[in-house]
């Protein structure tokens, strides 16, 4: 007789428990992805500089008609709440004290990636695609470029672009040049 395994999913409330009896500790660089919690990889000074980087042109051109976030969590659903490196959400006087955004509070949600390029073409990029958020972007600091995702339909983009250093990207309605948000290695 064959036996099955099961595999065990949390849900948001376990994960922040979690936390609260001190399994998890603040510290701990994870998030909750289709019900499992994921490490993330360590955060190299050339990512730290991009998010940096971007969270100062976004806040110099954007102040008061959004709320930026850093590295916090963005309730998608029972099962995901995952850390974006940068989000764009519509704007809230109290900057989301009373609950963490929602998909519907998203403008465009940002990623950087060296290790976790893979991770977030194959694993966020269907998350984000499946609840709807209307632009992703992925910074590569391998290739030196930024892919620009959007028109959600079911778990995937249905349009996709790259751009490089030397081509110019809008974002909320801004252009900005590749190569002044990107810190060239």
């Amino acid at each position: 007789m064959a036996t099955e395994v099961v595999k065990r999913l949390i849900n948001v409330d376990e994960y922040y428990k979690m936390a609260e009896v001190g399994i998890l500790k603040a510290e701990d660089p994870v998030e909750l992805i289709h019900g499992e919690i994921f490490q993330m990889s360590p955060i190299g000074s050339r990512h730290a500089a991009i998010v940096d980087r971007l969270a100062r042109k976004f806040n110099q051109f954007l102040t008061g008609q959004i709320n930026i976030r850093i590295q916090n969590p963005i309730r998608f659903d029972r099962n995901n709440e995952p850390e974006p490196d940068i989000s764009l959400l519509k704007y809230k006087t109290d900057d989301y004290a009373s609950s963490h955004p929602r998909p519907s509070d998203v403008h465009a949600l940002f990623e950087v990636g060296g290790s976790s390029i893979r991770f977030d073409r194959e694993v966020k990029a269907p998350l984000y695609a499946a609840h709807g958020i209307p632009e992703f972007w992925i910074i590569d600091l391998d290739t030196n470029q930024m892919e620009y995702f959007s028109k959600p339909q079911g778990d995937a983009y249905t349009e996709s672009r790259v751009f490089r250093p030397g081509d110019e990207v809008r974002i909320m309605d801004r252009k900005f040049s590749v190569k002044e948000l990107l810190i060239l290695s």
